[in-house]
């Protein structure tokens, strides 16, 4: 695909425009639709035309009628009735069939991606073959090891890892620390799906020999962290959160457990997912929020930020296609990137939207997450959607050459801290005139959904999912988008891209991470965000007017495609003389005159 737009590849637009006409079909032909129609507005001209002997018998049993043309906005072909059920019967069902006994026999989007391929690019760029910079990270200096473990629990990785470096912690004694406190408090959270702690501590004494060594793997060397469960680890389940598949074990390596593993880092848990990747809700409970144990953490990333936020992990992975990582990041009052879409690759992950999943960290503050990003990001040779992109030093950023937007909605915290070091802040809005940016998402991510969950919800296994207003209703209503619907949502796409593109005139800006339609259309482009923790507001309701619980409010730094370093180094500026993030949730006291709840509160 790969133009400069960003759009999809002209020499295969017509095998979309197949691939999703035969979700259409089947649905009204081998499903069938509530209610015995009759379609007889044939006239006899068609049925002698198509040689059926017996048009008013055949017109009977007809599953397409004219409610089903208008479920579709295609009333115009009502009288056309007979031609399609022939065209359909003969044609179409045969293919459909074969397709999906060709790809579709397991669920989850594991095997046999998609050949089309979006590119968020804005520039065409050839760098596969440049050799990656090497990024410059600062050293802390006077580190000492913290007198507790609490203490050590929420120092940053490059804090962490100077311990390791000067022999003041082993790798092995670092992850009894984050063990022993996912064991702790994964229960009460409902944060923790798996700990692998035989794996953890094998991982762990490999770094620790390879330190002792005088081999030093990069600034993850002997880091802990936990993986979002959608993403595959050999001898562990793989759930995605879901009753249907809780038993899972996948023989795979999931392309970011690679490159984390050659890191030196250290696997310490999977963390909950929602189900089927779907808000916070999974097979074993709801996740809750550490500042305010009563709220859940929202999105579908939800064990990965509660568990950062509570120090359980010093750094997890977790994945968007709408939302999942910018929700519960603002939910939980960590930092976290949402990369550039194809930053990362995607190999052994439980896929929605082959044009929309992300990976990216949840981190104690962007210094962190440029660190996790260098490490995962690269081209995935089995994810054609992965790629290099280029990524500059943000260490080496000269923000005082920026000229960074504001919408509306920003944090002015953040403008006048980013402009008294020195960027140039100015009003901004981006200027589209594309009036369906949430329809257009929602459309390419439910279908490209059913796809990659043909066979579940064809096994009527959604019955038992876990909330049964989230994918049940979306997929069954996803069966009723044409593939003319779909690619028109593709070309809207493509649209707003470019009109996006033509209005970003800024090198960054500043506004809401959970506005709904600026993420809608973040990821539709697929522009990289940093959420930042810029303070906290009382609770609602609050139990005492002395309780520790709070309200964390964040902010977005949003970039073009391929300009994550700038706004992580904007991040960073901000985080440089700010300490928002580096506040600690109550999980142990919430003050007084307060406990924590039976059961958490609905939002």
């Amino acid at each position: 695909m790969a133009s400069e737009k960003g759009l999809l590849t002209r020499s295969v637009r017509w095998l979309l425009l197949l691939h999703i006409l035969v979700l259409v079909f089947n649905y009204v032909s081998s499903s069938g639709y509530p209610g015995d129609f009759t379609c007889s507005s044939s006239t006899n001209m068609e049925s002698e035309k198509l040689g059926l002997e017996n048009p008013l018998e055949e017109a009977k049993h007809l599953p397409v009628c004219e409610c089903g043309f208008k479920m579709l906005d295609s009333s115009f072909l009502s009288k056309k009735m007979l031609e399609i059920q022939k065209g359909a019967n003969d044609f179409n069902r045969p293919i459909i069939r074969s397709n999906r006994k060709l790809v579709a026999t397991t669920d989850g989007g594991l095997h046999n991606p998609s050949c089309l391929v979006f590119n968020s690019a804005w520039k065409v760029q050839q760098i596969e073959n440049e050799p990656n910079k090497k990024i410059n990270y600062p050293s802390p200096v006077g580190i000492q090891r913290p007198k507790s473990d609490e203490d050590i629990a929420f120092q940053s990785i490059l804090e962490l890892g100077q311990l390791l470096k000067e022999n003041l912690i082993t790798s092995v004694e670092l992850t009894g620390i984050f063990l022993k406190r996912l064991k702790r408090y994964g229960p009460v959270l409902e944060s923790v799906n798996v700990i692998t702690e035989e794996l953890a501590y094998e991982q762990a004494k490999e770094a620790d020999q390879l330190l002792a060594e005088g081999k030093y793997l990069g600034p993850l060397h002997g880091i802990p962290y936990g993986l979002k469960d959608i993403i595959a680890v050999p001898n562990y389940t793989t759930t995605w959160g879901s009753t249907s598949f809780k038993d899972q074990v996948l023989d795979i390596e999931a392309w970011v457990y690679k490159r984390l593993k050659s890191a030196g880092a250290i696997l310490v848990a999977k963390l909950v997912t929602g189900s089927l990747a779907y808000a916070d809700i999974w097979f074993g409970g709801r996740t809750r929020n550490p500042w305010n144990i009563e709220e859940y953490s929202t999105g579908s990333s939800a064990g990965s930020a509660s568990c950062t936020s509570a120090g359980l992990v010093p750094f997890a992975i977790g994945s968007e296609t709408a939302g999942s990582i910018t929700f519960p990041a603002s939910r939980c009052g960590v930092t976290a990137l949402r990369p550039t879409f194809g930053a990362v690759g995607r190999t052994g992950i439980m896929s929605i939207a082959e044009s929309l999943d992300k990976l990216g960290p949840f981190c104690r503050n962007s210094v962190d997450c440029a660190i996790v990003l260098d490490a995962i990001r690269g081209k995935d040779p089995d994810d054609v959607s992965s790629r290099d992109i280029p990524f500059t030093d943000p260490f080496s950023v000269d923000i005082t050459k920026l000229t960074v937007g504001y919408l509306e909605d920003a944090d002015m915290e953040v403008v006048h801290v980013l402009q008294s070091k020195g960027a140039t802040m100015v009003p901004f809005n981006l200027s589209y005139t594309v009036d369906s940016v949430q329809g257009i998402l929602n459309f390419t991510m439910d279908v490209e959904m059913l796809a990659h969950f043909d066979k579940w919800q064809r096994s009527n296994l959604d019955d038992e999912f876990e909330d049964q207003d989230k994918w049940p209703i979306r997929l069954r209503r996803a069966r009723a988008i044409s593939a003319v619907d779909y690619f028109q949502a593709q070309r809207a796409r493509g649209m707003l891209i470019q009109q996006v593109r033509e209005s970003f005139k800024v090198d960054a800006f500043i506004g809401n991470a959970t506005d709904w339609e600026i993420v809608c259309l973040g990821n539709l482009v697929g522009i990289p965000v940093v959420v930042v923790p810029t303070g906290f507001k009382k609770i609602s309701d609050a139990p005492s007017n002395d309780t520790r619980r709070r309200k964390t409010v964040t902010t977005g730094i949003y970039a073009p495609p391929d300009h994550d370093h700038v706004a992580l180094a904007l991040a960073m500026a901000y985080q440089s003389v700010t300490d928002h993030h580096k506040q600690r949730p109550p999980i142990d006291d919430l003050g007084p005159n307060d406990s924590i709840p039976d059961s958490p509160k609905s939002l």
